[in-house]
């Protein structure tokens, strides 16, 4: 993979792979993606500094990036490319988190909070969001990076996702495999279940409900490794992917209402 390549998933949705390193050696790659809305404007979800190569491309679509109506930063600590976001596309609309907002506040961020329902109401026609429940959406860990707004573009039935899931294929010399739990919640679950009574049944209920919400879903793009995309899956539906997340983390939820009775 270049620095950055943009992956077509629907007519509308457009998925681009960052290149984002771990103490400047391990390339564990970001993501931003640029989706058309039902009103022939574009919205970018998260921020990414794109490449002049790739950047050409998205002024093709965009009309010199003139039609940009809006950047939705989803992901409290995915804050590296913000500034640079907003110098690309200085008349789009900027949101962000809480933490987004108290990092850069100098940015002329819109007052609604992306993990807030005044957000997602602004945008109710071609996206639905979904915040996970019982853990910190904001960890005073800085190192937890569970929690993330999820984004399903109903159009073009793509989920895209920060951290909160994670997408596993390996590369080898003739392409890539996938691990045999491709799709799992980010390591971090565990740490980031808020630490009170409860807490573990609100996650479960959250993510069990998900799924259901999401039926129609069949296409994932994950933070960190390549998105999952109907033409390219070879195995369970997005939906069942998900369920069976769940299933892999119940002992991790079943020791934390153990301990926190």
């Amino acid at each position: 993979m270049a620095h950055s390549d943009i992956f077509q998933i629907a007519d509308n949705f457009w998925n681009i792979r960052g290149s984002f390193k771990v103490g400047f050696v391990i390339d564990i790659a970001t993501q931003v993606s640029l989706v058309k809305l039902k009103n022939g404007k574009f919205v970018f979800l998260d921020s990414y500094t794109l490449t002049p190569e790739v950047r050409d491309e998205v002024n093709l679509l965009t009309d010199g990036g003139k039609k940009v109506a809006a950047i939705l930063n989803l992901h409290p600590f995915h804050t590296v490319h913000v500034e640079n976001m907003h110098a690309m596309f200085p008349n789009a609309n900027l949101y962000g988190t809480s933490r987004h907002v108290a990092r850069f506040p100098e940015l002329p961020w819109q007052p609604q909070l992306t993990e807030e329902s005044a957000l997602h109401a602004l945008f109710k026609q071609d996206f639905e969001f979904s915040v996970p429940q019982g853990v910190d959406f904001i960890s005073a860990n800085e190192n937890i990076h569970f929690a993330s707004v999820l984004v399903f573009h109903l159009s073009s039935k793509t989920i895209h996702v920060d951290d909160s899931y994670m997408y596993i294929r390996v590369k080898v010399p003739t392409g890539s495999i996938e691990l045999p739990a491709a799709l799992s919640f980010h390591p971090t679950l565990a740490a980031a279940l808020q630490k009170r009574p409860g807490a573990a049944q609100e996650f479960r209920q959250w993510a069990q409900q998900l799924p259901e919400r999401w039926s129609a879903a069949e296409n994932l793009c994950a933070a960190h490794t390549a998105p999952l995309t109907k033409a390219r899956n070879r195995g369970a539906t997005v939906p069942i992917r998900m369920q069976r997340a769940l299933k892999n983390v119940k002992w991790i939820l079943l020791a934390h209402e153990k301990w926190y009775r």
